[in-house]
């Protein structure tokens, strides 16, 4: 088992393809669970944490998709038929 328990933002931001900034902004808001650690307060966040989040944010998405009407139309679609 090699995997890392704790992952710096930096790691976070590679895995889910955001900015740094962005992946501050989930921490700092609590959306995504995170730690300080050391002198410097440097943000880790658990693997097992971010595994949760991203499940969660497949359920979200999940949910919105059913909330959808099936004959609707995506907004960039509308704009092509303009």
């Amino acid at each position: 088992m090699n995997e890392k328990r704790f992952l710096t933002l930096a790691d976070v931001g590679e895995v889910l393809n955001i900015s740094s900034s962005q992946t501050y902004a989930l921490v700092r808001s609590g959306e995504l669970p995170a730690i300080q650690v050391g002198g410097r307060g440097q943000w880790r966040v658990e693997s097992a944490k971010l595994e949760e989040y991203i499940a969660g944010a497949y359920r979200k998405a999940a949910a919105a998709r059913s909330a959808m009407p099936m004959d609707s139309t995506m907004p960039w679609e509308k704009a092509a038929d303009a």
